[in-house]
């Protein structure tokens, strides 16, 4: 199928024309960064008044790119959720309208599912796998038996990893989003000896908990008595980053252990991060395992991963009504109940 696929769960809006769930003919993401960079955070409403601004500029560039007319697709994916739910109808409310205007059928694809199924447009994974879905909304480990077939094996219990990241650089004012700032920093020095808290890395149970990384930052400026110098922060962002990272990586290491699972699949914008690639890399050596990571645009949020899954659904029949609506909470293992 030929497929019109929609992204808007957040702050950036994204278009995207992929063929057969395989091929992308277009990707095109429209990035909000810089209107909220003074807020230090994404605005919702903001979001939402730009993704209207944008999506439908954005779609007619995506079909140029691509080479296609309206009349030539076939279907339409968006995402349904989960997301801010302004941004998220925006979204399904244009793909409601697109899929009635050109009489193809419409599918709500599950924003996780879209992250965690983005490899296969670059190379087959076979199934099952387990999949570490990181992100700044989302930090969840999953057992991937096939499309649709999702089970949660753990999950944090607060914050989320991209969250924490951009927190902690709010607080070492680098600016936003943080994430990439705190990855470049952390490549340019060590730690200084700083040694943050792992939490929940010594319990049993697959779930993690980023918030008291956060406050043991906060704790740890607060003890310097001043602003950290540069030597200084970039020890604190290598002291963070190697704490996160070793709690990521480790957690998933005894899931995969846990479920005979050899291959691990890492999406989301921080699997961007350099030094969490650099340690599943050398978990792979160790352990006789197969990581596998998306390009760089396929983590950030994209329109393109939504056709995986909906190429699947709507050639076996699943779609959605025009009645879909955005929602801001929902579990992925319910992403196939049509």
């Amino acid at each position: 199928m030929l497929l019109l696929a929609l992204e808007s769960s957040c702050d950036e809006t994204a278009a995207a024309v992929v063929r057969d769930g395989k091929e992308v003919l277009a990707n095109l993401i429209a990035s909000q960064v810089d209107l909220h960079a003074a807020y230090g955070g994404v605005v919702p409403e903001l979001a939402s008044r730009r993704h209207l601004e944008v999506i439908n500029p954005l779609v007619s560039e995506a079909l140029d790119k691509a080479g296609v007319k309206r009349e030539d697709l076939e279907g339409v994916v968006v995402t349904r959720g989960p997301g801010l739910v302004g941004a998220l109808l925006v979204g399904v409310s244009f793909a409601k309208a697109f899929a009635y205007a050109c009489q193809v059928p419409l599918v709500g694809v599950h924003h996780i599912e879209g992250h965690i199924l983005a490899i296969q447009l670059e190379q087959q994974v076979d199934y099952p796998f387990l999949a570490v879905a990181v992100s700044g909304g989302h930090t969840h480990l999953f057992r991937v038996d096939g499309i649709g077939r999702y089970r949660l094996l753990g999950r944090t219990v607060d914050d989320a990893a991209g969250e924490a990241f951009d927190k902690v650089a709010k607080m070492l004012q680098l600016g936003y989003p943080g994430g990439p700032i705190i990855d470049r920093l952390a490549a340019q020095g060590d730690d200084g000896g700083i040694v943050f808290p792992r939490p929940m890395l010594k319990k049993a149970n697959f779930d993690f908990s980023f918030s008291g990384m956060k406050t043991a930052v906060l704790n740890h400026l607060h003890s310097l008595g001043a602003a950290p110098d540069e030597a200084q922060t970039a020890q604190i962002a290598a002291a963070f980053q190697t704490a996160a990272v070793d709690v990521i990586t480790q957690k998933a290491l005894r899931a995969a252990e846990a479920e005979g699972l050899t291959r691990i699949v890492v999406a989301g914008g921080v699997a961007c991060n350099s030094g969490l690639r650099q340690k599943f890399a050398r978990l792979a050596e160790q352990k006789a395992l197969h990581i596998y990571f998306p390009s760089p645009i396929l983590c950030a949020d994209n329109a393109a991963m939504l056709a995986v899954a909906g190429d699947y659904y709507l050639t076996r029949g699943l779609s959605s009504g025009l009645d879909l609506n955005a929602v801001s909470s929902w579990p992925l293992e319910e992403a196939a109940n049509f």
